[in-house]
């Protein structure tokens, strides 16, 4: 039987990638010249952490993570912004994290979304994806283009398509 997996992952090297280039960009722009700014990437904790000394600058900086991070491929729904930056002595402070995986409560969202839309497959929660099967591959794809529509704010990949 055909069958695919819904996943959410960031690549961990690409995202290194983003932020390497990004590093780049602020060490030679003009508005940033003389300021402390640090961006750490904890890559065991996907958690990005920035430092800078106003509130503006770390408007800033998020633009230029979000702008070099699409143009990488990561979608801009993986970076959870919710936290609040929060001063510390002479700087502001913020951690970033990361969505990596299908959380349980996201997943559930999906097998409903594709249950209520009576497609003749079946889907499966395992660990952090979900996997769909179906006996013809149309319907597979079908549940791939109603996803792709809906409104879910996570980013989804489509991965190990099997006929």
């Amino acid at each position: 039987m055909p069958s695919f997996d819904i996943a959410s992952k960031v690549d961990t090297q690409t995202l290194d990638n983003a932020i390497n280039t990004v590093r780049k960009e602020i060490a030679g722009r003009y508005d940033f010249k003389g300021s402390p700014v640090e961006i750490d990437l904890d890559k065991k904790e996907f958690l990005i952490k920035l430092s800078v000394d106003s509130e503006m600058k770390m408007k800033q900086l998020i633009d230029v993570i979000i702008s070099r991070s699409m143009k990488q491929g990561i979608d801009a729904g993986a970076f959870n912004f919710e936290k609040d930056a929060y001063p510390s002595g002479k700087v502001i402070k913020k951690e970033i994290p990361v969505k990596s995986g299908l959380a349980q409560d996201d997943a559930k969202k999906i097998v409903k979304i594709i249950k209520e839309s009576k497609a003749k497959v079946q889907a499966a929660i395992m660990d952090d994806i979900v996997r769909v099967t179906g006996k013809k591959i149309d319907d597979l794809q079908e549940v791939i283009a109603l996803l792709k529509s809906s409104d879910l704010n996570i980013p989804l990949q489509f991965v190990n398509m099997k006929s």
